[in-house]
C-alpha cells in the first residue's frame, strides 16, 4: 500500500492479507486527503487503525503526532514496523479496544475512524469519540454505505463506502 503525497509520499508501507482489516482505498484517501487541504492537523488519532495507512498519510502531510489505536497485537506489531521505516512525527500506540480508549483526556485535530463495517452502532461510536475533538477539529467516520449517516455529518460515497465528516466549531 502506497501513501499518496507529502514527505513521505511513494513509500510502501507493509501489510499483511491475512490480517483482519480493509484499508480504505487510494481513490477514498486521495479524496479524503484533497478535501483537508490546507492540512493543518497537528495532533490526528487513528482509531480502528488496521493498515494505518490514513494515519501514515497524515504524517506524511505534516502532523507532528499520530496516535493509533488498535486492538489486534499482530496489526499492533506491523503498525510499529511501519512507524520505524516513516521517521519524523511522534507516533503513539494504543493497543486497547476503541471504546475503552476513548474515556481518554485527549484532544485531537483530526480524528480518523473506520471501524469494521455494520459492528458497531455508529451513533454511540460519533458521541463518544466526538469529546476528543478539538476546537476547529475534524471527525471523519468510514462506513458501510448503507448504513445511515449520524448527527447531519457531511457524506460522500465512494462505491460501497461511505465517508462522514464532522468539524467542531
Amino acid at each position: 500500500m502506497t501513501i499518496l503525497s507529502g514527505r513521505f509520499g511513494s513509500r510502501i508501507i507493509n501489510t499483511n492479507s491475512k490480517l483482519p482489516y480493509r484499508p480504505t482505498k487510494a481513490r477514498v484517501r486521495k479524496s479524503l486527503f484533497d478535501s483537508l487541504i490546507p492540512f493543518k492537523y497537528e495532533r490526528v488519532l487513528d482509531l480502528f487503525s488496521g493498515s494505518g495507512i490514513l494515519g501514515f498519510e497524515a504524517a506524511s502531510r505534516g502532523s507532528n503526532s499520530v496516535t493509533f489505536v488498535e486492538n489486534n497485537h499482530r496489526i499492533m506489531h506491523l503498525l510499529k514496523q511501519n512507524a520505524a521505516l516513516l521517521k519524523g512525527p511522534e507516533y503513539n500506540f494504543i493497543q486497547k479496544n476503541v471504546f475503552d480508549y476513548v474515556e481518554s483526556p485527549m484532544a485531537f485535530d483530526l480524528i480518523f475512524a473506520d471501524p469494521p463495517y455494520k459492528k458497531y452502532e455508529l451513533l454511540k461510536l460519533v458521541e463518544k469519540v466526538s469529546i476528543l475533538l478539538d476546537n476547529g477539529g475534524k471527525f471523519i467516520l468510514e462506513c458501510s454505505k448503507d448504513q445511515d449517516p449520524v448527527y447531519g455529518a457531511k457524506i460522500v460515497d465512494y462505491g460501497k463506502s461511505r465517508l462522514l465528516t464532522w468539524e467542531k466549531k
